[in-house]
């Protein structure tokens, strides 16, 4: 039984992440790669002096640049996420990170607007970026060609079987292993060590 289990759970972790891995195979033209858009524009924003990155999202999305925002402090860039209450003004010199899946979502599309208004450079990922509403604010679309909610079906289930990654978690997947990918390469473009990156980490768990 527990050697069945241990099956189990081994093949459903691999069609996941086949699932998952799948997306970046997916052709983006005419935007480009997310994995180079964004390793050039956090690039770009650490050579500029005093700027910061600021990050948001809704949902499952949010907690993947939550998770995002973490590894960019740890890698020594100044990192924030919109609506914690250290969270400075953005300017011109600054960077947002926004996403919205499916193709918008007004809270997004209010903060990309400000954002844009202070001068601050807009990168929008989404899996939706002919239909989104908030691709107006955007500087740079990141096109990420997953499943979100807008193109899972509904609650249609497809011969008989319910999907194993429902709504958008396909998506939210992509962005996880799409910011380890930018988090690896930057490390080399900035020519971090391991250890310079575990010594930015916490003490005070």
């Amino acid at each position: 039984m527990a050697k069945e289990k241990t099956q189990e759970m081994a093949k459903l972790s691999s069609q996941i992440c086949d699932q998952i891995s799948s997306v970046f195979s997916n052709p983006t033209s005419p935007y480009p790669p997310p994995l180079d858009l964004l390793v050039s524009e956090l690039t770009q924003v650490s050579r500029r002096r005093n700027s910061h990155i600021f990050l948001y999202g809704v949902g499952r999305e949010g907690l993947m640049l939550k998770a995002f925002a973490m590894r960019l402090f740890h890698l020594g860039l100044s990192s924030h996420i919109v609506f914690d209450m250290t969270t400075p003004p953005i300017s011109s010199s600054d960077l947002l990170i926004a996403s919205a899946g499916p193709g918008g979502f007004l809270t997004v599309d209010a903060i990309c607007s400000v954002a844009k208004s202070n001068g601050a450079k807009v990168l929008l990922l989404t899996a939706q970026p002919e239909t989104g509403t908030y691709v107006k604010h955007a500087t740079d679309v990141c096109y990420v060609p997953a499943q979100t909610m807008a193109s899972d079906g509904g609650d249609t289930v497809v011969s008989g079987e319910r999907q194993l990654l429902p709504m958008g978690s396909v998506y939210e997947g992509a962005l996880f292993v799409l910011f380890e990918m930018v988090v690896y390469k930057l490390g080399e473009v900035l020519g971090e060590s391991p250890e310079s990156v575990r010594s930015r980490h916490t003490n005070l768990e």
